[in-house]
């Protein structure tokens, strides 16, 4: 008897060079890391791909090194691998913070980053981080590599200027400068898909990135230029509260969203305060 995955084709490279030919010539291939969303969709039969370019082998793709004045984080780092890192500790902070909150303990061993960057939903939980931290998608074909600003990456909901002849083989960010902020809310702290979810970087020009309250993910640029002029938090907020398009969902609705993304900006603001002498 043939099972409901029996008419699925997986393909298996040993080295990223082979998986690059492979997209080049074969049509319809679609990446598989850890599969934590992939399965999802094939369970509930939204997933219309049949054929699957399996990266497990890749393990470069796993590492996460410092590259000169910059954090590389492989694609295939999986949540666990980035909550053991002393390097992302260090360096990005809130970075743990999203992957503590991906799921639980099985879904952080297998989801990876680059997962969460390719499935492209605006509630992805590192998205934020990454936004804030100006991080840099690498992507690399059989021809060469590209490097794209995470800005400019997504181009609409669950849609990237990623082609199919692609694949995302790394996260590449600066240093940070400035006290790092994140917050999830959702109907847990994990295993719940995020109702509001927000990065923030407190210094002299304050970054603030937010998920789960439009088609992608976006930065706040005139909620950040209100922080960084000194301007009444209130009006700060008031800004936040006009530039983020929520909706109601299943999940939620938009005025909650909105009342609750207004909410997280006050306590960045108020936790990452400098110290005052008594």
């Amino acid at each position: 008897m043939k099972s409901a995955l029996s008419h699925l084709e997986l393909l298996r490279p040993a080295s990223r060079a082979e998986a690059l030919q492979l997209l080049r010539d074969e049509e319809g291939l679609v990446p598989l890391a850890g599969a934590t969303d992939l399965y999802v969709g094939l369970n509930f039969g939204t997933l219309s791909a049949t054929r699957f370019l399996d990266l497990s082998r890749l393990r470069v793709l796993r590492l996460i090194r410092q590259l000169g004045d910059t954090l590389s984080i492989g694609a295939l780092a999986t949540y666990t691998r980035i909550l053991r890192s002393h390097l992302v500790k260090s360096w990005l902070p809130m970075l743990q913070q999203a992957a503590r909150e991906v799921g639980g303990v099985q879904i952080q061993n297998r989801g990876t980053i680059g997962g969460n960057l390719a499935n492209a939903s605006p509630a992805g939980d590192t998205l934020p981080v990454l936004a804030a931290a100006e991080a840099v998608i690498v992507l690399q074909s059989a021809a060469g590599k590209q490097r794209v600003r995470f800005s400019e990456f997504y181009t609409g909901y669950r849609q990237s200027v990623r082609r199919s002849d692609q694949l995302i083989v790394a996260v590449e960010v600066p240093r940070v400068r400035g006290a790092q902020w994140f917050r999830k809310v959702g109907t847990r702290a994990a295993q719940a898909v995020s109702k509001v979810v927000l990065a923030a970087v407190r210094g002299p020009a304050p970054r603030v990135a937010i998920g789960s309250v439009a088609p992608t993910v976006l930065r706040l640029p005139r909620t950040e230029a209100l922080l960084a002029a000194g301007a009444p938090l209130d009006q700060a907020v008031r800004a936040l509260e006009e530039e983020i398009q929520p909706i109601d969902d299943f999940r939620s609705t938009a005025e909650y969203r909105r009342r609750v993304a207004g909410n997280l900006l006050r306590r960045f603001w108020a936790e990452t305060a400098p110290a005052t002498d008594p």
